[in-house]
């Protein structure tokens, strides 16, 4: 038997997970002691969002991705809750804007201005009132605008339309004990949830049914976790009887014995699981570990693949992570964590290791964009879309976001919602071209006014100076092509 079929052949067999320099993290962060299995941090291509210490209520800090380094004790914070914040989540369809859910039994939404706080938030755009106990979980629809999903310890499932500020489905009915998570389906007609009761559902939610269900997924008592995959199956982790950490992957046509099952280790912190669609790669994180571990999920036997760990030295208090339209795709970055420490936030960059500088299509498929393909009032129509797509071949920038606006009515008792013109799209993207990138305007500027002898000297100024860097980037090129030419022919 040759080496080639002892061995998986995978192109992330050899990816690597590296912490970035000390000045590059946010450091003096008071992170929440609040006992909560939440992330605690939620992060977006323009900024960072981390659940924090506050006296009197509750707070999360909202920092623009380039404001590293030491985070000054007077920093604005969001803190309109009156109790802890548990759970924060971004919109998908505008980075502007971010819910949160809090033990003071409400759920808020937020409009974080272009730049960051200035000043501390204390007013939402809207605040959610239909629980009658602590909400730990808050999570939008993944193609669906402005459509929210919220649970609570009253056990009940809640999906608003934050644009009108209203309750458009009540499941209250479907889990008995407290739930642990919440995860949506690729076009958002579905869901599954984790439960304190050990069962696994999967629920659609405008019909208010249980489409199937896992009871015993895993025989542990502690906490539960369930995502759904691109393909429609679904993972979880748990653990076992003997308190033996557990992952699993199971086909929701048939949840009688799960497809695989692996057993871990025997920590005691909760796995949260952290799914890529692009690329099949799922990274557990466990609260309380010091490591990342990461697995390929494929369509043969034995389907779960253990690639790699990334290790450290301190413990996690809780992980955010970066969607794929923020990552730098020069760099071959296919993952970023922001890994909470007491009193930090560490960014954590997962990399392929390859040798082209050129953009490698087969890391980066076409991902989920910033727009939404339905409106509420479509989703709620019975209406289903997949997530529309953008290419990362040119680097994303995002457009300017505009404000959410809520506007009071009920899109299910108002027959006039189907006919109805769409709303004006929130948060398009264009993407930006290289020559686009490279254009100056004050050098257009100038040459407009040429007439004038001074713009005319200014602009022949500037014109010799680009020359001069041209030309010193061209030979530092060649100088470098040669150095690796010698390299590679084993000459150095």
């Amino acid at each position: 038997m040759s080496f080639r079929n002892v061995v998986r052949q995978s192109k992330f067999r050899h990816v690597f997970g590296q912490p970035v320099k000390n000045d590059q993290c946010y450091e003096d962060i008071r992170v929440s002691r609040v006992t909560w299995d939440s992330t605690f941090c939620a992060v977006n291509p323009r900024f960072l969002a981390i659940i924090v210490e506050a006296s009197g209520g509750g707070a999360f800090m909202v920092l623009p991705l380039s404001k590293t380094g030491r985070i000054d004790k007077s920093y604005p914070t969001v803190c309109g809750h009156t109790g802890p914040v548990l759970d924060i989540d971004w919109c998908p369809h505008n980075d502007e804007v971010i819910a949160s859910g809090s033990e003071d039994c409400t759920v808020m939404v937020w409009q974080i201005p272009e730049n960051g706080l200035v000043a501390p938030l204390t007013e939402p755009v809207v605040v959610l009132e239909g629980h009658s106990k602590r909400v730990g979980i808050v999570t939008w629809h993944p193609t669906a605008r402005n459509v929210l999903l919220s649970a609570g310890c009253d056990n009940v499932v809640l999906i608003w339309n934050v644009g009108t500020a209203e309750e458009l489905y009540r499941l209250d009915d479907l889990h008995p004990d407290l739930i642990y998570n919440i995860s949506w389906n690729r076009n958002g007609s579905l869901f599954c949830s984790a439960c304190k009761d050990k069962s696994v559902r999967i629920i659609d939610p405008r019909r208010g049914t249980l489409v199937a269900e896992r009871e015993k997924a895993h025989e542990g008592a502690r906490p539960m976790r369930a995502i759904f995959l691109a393909n429609g199956k679904v993972f979880t982790t748990g653990f076992s009887r003997m308190s033996e950490r557990q992952l699993a992957l199971w086909d929701p046509e048939n949840l009688e014995e799960p497809m695989a099952l692996q057993e871990l280790d025997s920590s005691n912190g909760a796995l949260l699981p952290f799914y890529d669609p692009d690329t099949n790669v799922i990274y557990v994180c466990g609260k309380g570990d010091s490591s990342i571990r990461y697995f390929e999920i494929t369509a043969e036997p034995p389907y779960i693949h253990f690639l790699n760990t990334f290790t450290s030295k301190e413990p996690q208090r809780g992980m955010g992570r970066m969607p794929k339209r923020g990552l730098d795709v020069s760099k071959c970055e296919i993952a970023r964590f922001y890994k909470l420490h007491e009193r930090k936030c560490e960014p954590i960059i997962m990399t392929v290791p390859r040798k082209s500088d050129l953009f490698q299509d087969d890391l980066y498929p076409d991902t989920a964009g910033p727009e939404a393909a339905l409106e509420a009032e479509e989703w709620v129509s019975g209406q289903d879309a997949e997530p529309l797509l953008i290419s990362l071949r040119e680097a994303y920038v995002p457009s300017k976001q505009r404000d959410l606006k809520v506007s009071r009515k009920n899109v299910l008792h108002d027959s006039r919602a189907a006919s109805a013109p769409a709303p004006t799209r929130v948060g398009a993207s264009t993407p930006v071209s290289a020559t686009t990138l490279v254009s100056t305007p004050s050098s257009s500027s100038s040459l407009a006014g040429a007439g004038d002898s001074g713009k005319l000297e200014e602009v022949t100024r500037e014109l010799r100076l680009l020359r001069t860097l041209v030309k010193e980037q061209g030979e530092r090129i060649a100088r470098l092509e040669e150095q690796l030419g010698r390299m590679e022919n084993g000459d150095v």
